[in-house]
């Protein structure tokens, strides 16, 4: 299953030509939900293949191409080429050039992480990164940053929380106060898995 990832926009340089640079991924930051990629997760990938860039993930809107991605020691420093003949290219160029695009979203799969128990902490250590996105809002948006994770991760009330938030679109209230209720009414596992992904697919079709 493939996650996404958000963090705020950082565009060093944006050209008349459509060219820009920026960095599409932080390390050792911590995101909303308990995620944090570290140096060093995506060199496998990219010796692979070059990143897509899309827009708000979808893969029937490119809006470019990145020419260069590469770690340094900030993060994901990437350079880029907006497709300005295409409509949805140059209204990109237009919004960046405006600061109204405030985010940038990567798409990938999970190699190899570590959860630490102790602090809640997920640290992602390998990557196959498929995309970066230019997204409308920054990774502090609850309603707009979605990890999707799989039911086979969640061995715990907090895991369930976590599920809600992400897959459901729950709120951090919202997804306390189920997983409080479930508590006191003492749900197994096994019917915890039923119902966290019962009550997300409703939340996010009343969402539509």
């Amino acid at each position: 299953m493939r996650d996404y990832r958000a963090v705020p926009l950082e565009v060093k340089s944006l050209s008349d030509t459509g060219e820009f640079t920026g960095y599409g991924s932080v390390f050792d930051y911590t995101d909303l939900y308990d995620d944090q990629v570290i140096k060093g997760a995506f060199v496998d990938s990219l010796a692979k293949k070059m990143p897509k860039l899309l827009w708000q993930h979808n893969s029937n809107e490119p809006v470019g191409v990145y020419t260069r991605a590469i770690e340094d020691d900030h993060g994901l420093f990437v350079e880029g080429q907006l497709a300005l003949k295409t409509s949805r290219g140059a209204e990109a160029y237009e919004l960046l050039k405006i600061k109204a695009i405030s985010g940038m979203s990567i798409g990938y799969n999970v190699i190899d992480s570590v959860f630490d128990k102790k602090t809640g902490i997920s640290v992602l250590e390998k990557l196959d990164l498929w995309e970066i996105s230019l997204v409308t809002f920054p990774a502090n948006e609850l309603a707009t940053v979605q990890s999707v994770k799989q039911l086979e991760e969640i061995n715990s009330l907090a895991d369930a929380e976590k599920f809600l938030r992400e897959a459901g679109g729950f709120s951090k209230t919202q997804a306390r106060g189920f997983v409080s209720r479930l508590k006191t009414i003492n749900v197994e596992t096994t019917e915890l898995e039923h119902l966290c992904k019962k009550y997300a697919s409703i939340f996010a079709n009343e969402r539509k």
